[in-house]
């Protein structure tokens, strides 16, 4: 049979199908496959909501969009040149988003009576079966049928069987874009090497649906995507939660303090806590609590004794630790709090994206109780953010509020992992003994950076009073004087304000230094507006593009770079948080331009939104 190779720059796969059809698994594994060649990607899970929605219905549809590309690439993809449907609701919910003259894999059995009902087609309508989708190029393939008859001679029952669908998909998409499947039959051995029906029967399928590819004479072109020119290096494939863990462990290593994770499980979360609980060796020690407000107590303790804490959570639980955040102010201990934030308010949209805590991150908690906020760019950012994020706590002796959000949390992209010996070192002293001329430990008398001493629980001759109540300035004896009060709050305040002094000052990622537009932001947004800036670069306009790692307090030219433009533009995934800011410090007249429809903004709408400034 004659076949032809077509060689692709860039691709965007998108898999859909019910939230037990194992998209998710399907997509990191291809995700894995695409990152050992050496290929740059992108990814973009989208998962319901509810735990287990309706069979075929259009909130029950899970998600996962791939972009890989032989050249640097910062975004998912506006549209998808491929959609994987395996039932009508995954078609219905993800047409608009592929191309005119996309590919669609629809698996038909997904399309009888009763999931096009499900999916609220109108009763007689199919659209695999009318012109609906003459748009696109459509490939039919019974996955169900040819499932079943690859694994007719094992056991197990047609639920079962049904299962390994995903992997007979996997299969296909392997031959069409000329893969190996090495790396998918090493998972496979790995998760089920104790299980021999269900190894034996995924490898069956995965196998099934490459010969199907293979053997089809419908097929009569494969498609490869070249390597993309890194930086030379070891680089592995990462989600944000994970290098998130990876950097609190490597923060861990490089400052000698034991990480102490208190949390309570919350999407999108969660993951953090599944991943420092599998570093017991490196002196890692993770504590599910009973609520959130435990989960932050117990971090303070942890703190308080001379550890590395930590706490995760998301919006709703950030509210709930308001006031121990308070404790932790008022203490001046180290402490970081992870904010992956989420669509809200209240349970909002618990599985979606959002830029929505800023606002929370500065001013959630009862009077004047200043925090450092660090935020992450992507998913690989998140180690040398959270690492950051650390370092700043404890060398200045104070709470960090670190935010990242579930696009960065469940996105992955290849990751150049650092030496030991190339990340910064994170230098911890404790106060051993009484200073000479001290009688007594004076636990608030501060260093040049305003910095108390951190002084160990049972260290002979330190013992100091704690507590949520107001300090004596230098002796930290409770006081209620209203002089004293005001000189501490005003402290606490300089205190942050100084760490401007220890950080690095801000730069442009793109751009000229001086022009019409900046386009400033923070966290998710990294990405689009990256690809916008430099595709309108390329065109000669005076674009450029500053993204914020430091938001509380920012660096000290911020000012200075922002009277560099005529117009200054901020996009969020928000109602408009950081521009507000942005306004109050610099009265800077800062354009907002917000998305809240729980998905990341696109290249696309950005480009068109600058172009109206230029």
């Amino acid at each position: 049979m004659n076949r032809k190779e077509e060689v692709l720059q860039d691709v965007v796969i998108k898999f859909a199908g019910d939230s037990g059809d194992g998209m998710q698994l399907t997509g990191s594994q291809f995700t894995n496959n695409t990152a050992l060649m050496g290929i740059d990607l992108a990814t973009f899970p989208d998962f319901p909501a509810e735990i287990r929605a309706p069979q075929g219905t259009l909130p029950g549809v899970s998600g996962f969009q791939l972009r890989f590309s032989s050249k640097p690439v910062f975004t998912p993809g506006d549209e998808c040149d491929v959609l994987v449907a395996m039932n009508a609701a995954a078609l219905k919910t993800n047409l608009k988003s592929l191309k005119k003259g996309g590919r669609i894999i629809a698996n038909t059995d997904g399309f009888d009576a009763k999931n096009l009902r499900l999916a609220n087609y109108p009763d007689g309508v199919n659209p695999l079966e009318n012109e609906s989708l003459g748009n696109y190029e459509l490939i039919k393939m019974d996955v169900t049928k040819m499932t079943r008859e690859a694994l007719k001679e094992f056991t197990m029952g047609t639920k079962e069987k049904d299962r390994a669908k995903n992997m007979f998909v996997l299969g296909f998409l392997y031959w069409m874009y000329n893969r190996d499947m090495d790396s998918t039959l090493s998972f496979l051995q790995e998760k089920f090497g104790k299980k021999d029906e269900i190894l034996n029967s995924n490898i069956k399928a995965l196998q099934a649906g490459y010969n199907y590819g293979d053997t089809t004479e419908t097929f009569t072109t494969r498609y490869k995507v070249e390597k993309a020119r890194m930086e030379p290096g070891n680089y592995r494939s990462i989600m944000g939660n994970q290098a998130l863990s990876y950097g609190l462990i490597a923060a861990s290593q490089k400052s000698g303090l034991p990480l102490f994770l208190g949390s309570y499980p919350i999407t999108p979360a969660s993951d953090i806590l599944h991943d420092l609980s599998k570093y017991k060796t490196f002196g890692v020690r993770t504590f599910q609590a009973e609520d959130e407000i435990a989960g932050i107590a117990s971090a303070i303790g942890a703190s308080y004794g001379g550890s590395l804490a930590v706490t995760t959570t998301s919006g709703p639980g950030i509210a709930l630790k308001s006031e121990a955040m308070g404790l932790a102010v008022m203490l001046e201990i180290p402490l970081i709090i992870i904010n992956v934030q989420r669509g809200g308010p209240s349970t909002g949209l618990p599985t979606k994206t959002e830029q929505s805590d800023l606002m929370q991150a500065y001013y959630g908690r009862n009077g004047e109780c200043p925090m450092p906020i660090v935020a992450a760019s992507t998913p690989s950012d998140c180690f040398d953010s959270v690492y950051e994020a650390a370092r700043i706590a404890v060398q200045h002796m104070t709470p960090v509020m670190f935010l990242s959000d579930g696009y960065i949390a469940n996105g992955a992209e290849p990751w150049k992992y650092p030496k030991s010996e190339d990340l910064q070192a994170i230098p911890v002293a404790f106060k051993q003994a009484l200073s000479d001329g001290e009688e007594k430990l004076k636990p608030y008398l501060r260093d040049e950076k305003l910095v108390r001493p951190w002084a160990i629980p049972g260290t002979p001759g330190l013992e100091h009073r704690i507590g949520g109540l107001e300090k004596q300035d230098i002796t930290g004896n409770v006081s209620y004087d209203p002089d004293n009060h005001q000189h501490m709050v005003m402290t606490r305040q300089a205190k942050v304000d100084k760490i401007a002094d220890y950080i690095p000052l801000q730069k442009l990622d793109s751009g000229p230094s001086t022009g019409k537009l900046l386009v400033i932001g923070w966290g998710s947004t990294f990405g689009a507006i990256k690809s916008a800036c430099a595709e309108l670069q390329l065109q000669g306009k005076s674009v450029a593009h500053a993204h914020l790692r430091y938001i509380r307090p920012f660096p000290k030219n911020l000012g200075e770079i922002l009277k560099n433009y005529e117009k200054v533009l901020v996009p969020e995934i928000n109602n408009g948080q950081l521009v507000r800011i942005l306004r109050d410090l610099y009265f800077v007249d800062a354009i907002p331009y917000n998305k809240i429809m729980g998905i990341p903004i696109t290249k696309t709408e950005l480009v068109e939104e600058f172009n109206k400034y230029l």
